[in-house]
This record gives C-alpha cells, sequence and structure tokens, in this order.
C-alpha cells in the first residue's frame, strides 16, 4: 500500500489504444470530418450491438434524450415521469422539450426508479416515462414497459450508463420506444463526446435524425451519392445535434471491444466487493439472474448513522489520500432550479434523499492496476478512520 498515492488514481481514465489513435488520424486525412461514411457504420454496428432495427447518431445523450421527446410529441403542458437519482441531463432534456419533470422515489439499495412510485404518479398530463438505468443496472424494464403499455405512455430509456447492460436476454435501451446513450469520454464505449438513439420505429428513427441536423430535409452525406443536387430544407425548427467522423472512428473501435471492457470493470467491482464489505459500507447490490449490469459506476453506500465522517467528508479525505471519487448523484429535485422552478423542498423523496447522503463513487476503468485496487480499498479504510 502506498498512501498518499502519488500520483493520484483517476476516477474514471478513458482507455485509448493506438488503434483508435491510427483511426483517427486516417479520418482526418480522409477529409470528410463530419456525417460521413463512419458515422453511419458507426450507427449499423451499434444498431447490430443491442439489437434494435435503426441507431442515430448524435452529439450527446443529451441530445439523444430531447430529440427523442420531440420525435414522440412530447412538448409543453405534458408530464414526464423520471427519477431525480440521475445526472441532471436528464431532467433538463424534459424541460427543453417544453415538458415537465415528475420526479418519483427510487428502490434503497439500487437507486434505480421504483415502479410503483411510477404507478402512483400517472396523472392526465402524463405523456411518457423516462427511466434510468443507473451505474449500468438495467431498472425492472418488465414491470415499466407494462405500466407505459396500460397507460398509453411513450418509454424513452435512459441508458446513458447502460452499454452493454442486458434484462433477460435484451439490451438496456432496446426495450422502449427509443433507447438513449451516452459515448461521453468516462463511459465504456467513447466517442469523446456523442450519444446515440435506437429504436425498431423506423419513422421515430426519421424524426429523431430530422431534429437532430438542423431539420433539413437532406443530409450532407447523403447529398454526396452523386445522384445530382438537392436542396435541403428546413421542415422543422431543429437542432445541430450530429456527430462528428472523428468519433464515429473512435466509437467503431471502441465497441469492439465492449464485452472485454465490461468483464475487466466486473473483475474489478468484484474486488472491491470482497474488501468493502469488512467495512460500514452497504456494497452495490446483487445483481438478479437475467440481468448484465454494465458496471459503469462503482457506487457503494456508506453507513452515515455508524461512523464518524459524513460521506462529503470521506470524499474529502479520499481526495487527500490521492483517490479520485464522485456523487453519483445529488438528488435533482433538490438542486437549486428545480426548487425554485417546480417548488421541490427536502422530504418529498425520502428514499432518493437518503441515496443521495449516503452515496459515492469509486475510481473504474480499465486500466486499473491491481495495486490501485488494493490501494483504493485501503484508502477507504484510512478514511473511515
Amino acid at each position: 500500500m502506498t498512501l498518499p498515492r502519488d500520483p493520484p488514481i483517476v476516477f474514471a481514465r478513458p482507455f485509448i489504444g493506438s488503434e483508435e489513435i491510427d483511426d483517427v488520424v486516417e479520418t482526418l486525412k480522409s477529409g470528410w470530418l463530419v456525417s460521413g461514411p463512419r458515422v453511419a457504420r458507426f450507427e449499423e454496428l451499434f444498431a447490430q450491438t443491442v439489437g434494435t432495427r435503426h441507431a442515430v447518431a448524435v452529439s450527446s445523450c443529451t441530445a439523444a434524450l430531447h430529440v427523442s421527446l420531440l420525435a414522440l410529441g412530447v412538448g409543453a403542458g405534458d408530464e414526464v415521469i423520471t427519477t431525480p437519482i440521475t445526472y441532471c441531463a436528464t431532467a433538463h432534456s424534459i424541460v427543453h422539450a417544453g415538458a415537465r419533470p415528475v420526479f418519483v422515489d427510487v428502490e434503497p439499495d439500487t437507486g434505480n426508479i421504483d415502479p410503483d412510485a411510477i404507478e402512483a404518479a400517472i396523472s392526465p398530463r402524463s405523456a411518457a416515462i423516462m427511466p434510468v438505468h443507473l451505474a449500468g443496472r438495467p431498472c425492472h424494464m418488465d414491470r415499466i414497459t407494462a405500466i407505459a403499455d396500460r397507460h398509453g405512455l411513450a418509454l424513452i430509456e435512459d441508458a446513458a450508463q447502460a452499454i452493454g447492460a442486458c434484462f433477460h436476454g435484451r439490451a438496456a435501451g432496446s426495450l422502449g420506444a427509443a433507447g438513449c446513450f451516452s459515448l461521453y469520454a468516462t463511459k465504456t464505449v467513447t466517442t469523446a463526446e456523442g450519444g446515440m438513439v435506437v429504436t425498431d420505429d423506423r419513422e421515430l428513427a426519421e424524426k429523431v435524425r430530422l431534429y437532430s441536423r438542423h431539420g433539413l430535409s437532406e443530409d450532407t452525406w447523403t447529398r454526396s451519392a452523386g445522384t445530382g443536387y438537392r436542396h435541403q430544407h428546413a421542415l422543422v425548427p431543429g437542432f445541430k445535434f450530429t456527430m462528428t467522423e472523428v468519433g464515429a472512428a473512435l466509437g467503431i473501435r471502441q465497441l469492439g471491444r465492449l464485452q472485454e471492457e465490461v468483464g475487466r470493470r466486473a473483475e474489478i467491482s468484484n474486488r472491491y466487493d470482497a474488501t468493502l464489505s469488512q467495512l460500514p459500507i452497504d456494497i452495490p447490490a446483487a445483481i438478479p439472474d437475467g440481468i448484465t449490469h454494465a458496471r459503469q459506476l462503482y457506487s457503494p453506500q456508506l453507513h452515515t448513522e455508524a461512523v464518524a465522517p459524513t460521506r462529503d467528508e470521506l470524499l474529502d479525505r479520499l481526495l487527500g489520500l490521492g483517490v479520485g471519487t464522485g456523487v453519483h448523484f445529488a438528488p435533482i429535485h433538490l438542486h437549486p432550479y428545480y426548487r425554485q422552478a417546480f417548488g421541490h423542498r427536502r422530504g418529498e423523496l425520502p428514499a432518493a434523499e437518503r441515496f443521495g447522503e449516503r452515496t459515492f463513487s469509486l475510481p473504474l476503468s480499465r486500466g486499473l492496476s491491481r495495486e490501485d485496487i488494493e490501494d483504493v480499498g485501503a484508502a477507504v479504510g484510512v478514511a473511515l478512520r
């Protein structure tokens, strides 16, 4: 054990191999840098990976969620039921679409949205449900899908952290009307910045593509096919949410290593479990049969009632010991904007608030060495003392 670590252990370092670097250089030399053949190929491979008919590459998962809502007709006056234990982009996308996020409580052990709470929150204004597969653990999609079908609500999966996750043989993101993935720098598959929308609905995919390219009738790659000049016409007031060729080049190579990446993260998580289970900490809940966890995050919960340091004090101590850490997540309904805009107050969602006060995340990336993993576990023990 070498503490404090110098240099520190980075919380989430992306793995970029020489193949990715070569692919990026080749892309730069090609002269085609945005929305071209590599993006088209990446979309094809991504759809194959998750088992959907269509995939549309965009600039971020935030963009993916936003245009999916618009493409499904969700807008002003509508409500979208979602979880407060998520990154702010989940709720922001609903607000950007003109709708109101309705936050419901979560399961105390997993932090995933509680299906019973979804059912209780449905109102005449409900238009959609947006579950989040927290840390890469799939939600109870059988129950959530049944609720959406019974009430005629659109189902949009926020699978930002769930590339490689499966629910009883089906990929996370493929179970609703649309699934939205993040390809941000810290994700299991990265394009540096980027996102993806997947769906089996061709018309929905076309609408997503339309909204993501300024609402124009033709994209640049299609117009270059040599069938004669075609004018672009604005059909809707869309957005500039397209992916770069450089990002797609990264993503194609990364996607080919997905299973290897998830497997390595599972090994690291299991080692953390063995170490931390001896401490006043709740390790992440066991994974049920039929579920594949994508292992995007390793986020235990501190027994705040049984130890001296608060969760935030623990974070400070870990950083002082050279161990990167974070919180995933502080409940969105208690963020200043959502308090002010929608009148939320502490005490509304007790399970989510308790989860948000206890949870913390430890370094989890493919490049961690055995010594790194041992030092992280040791650092948690030292920080608790």
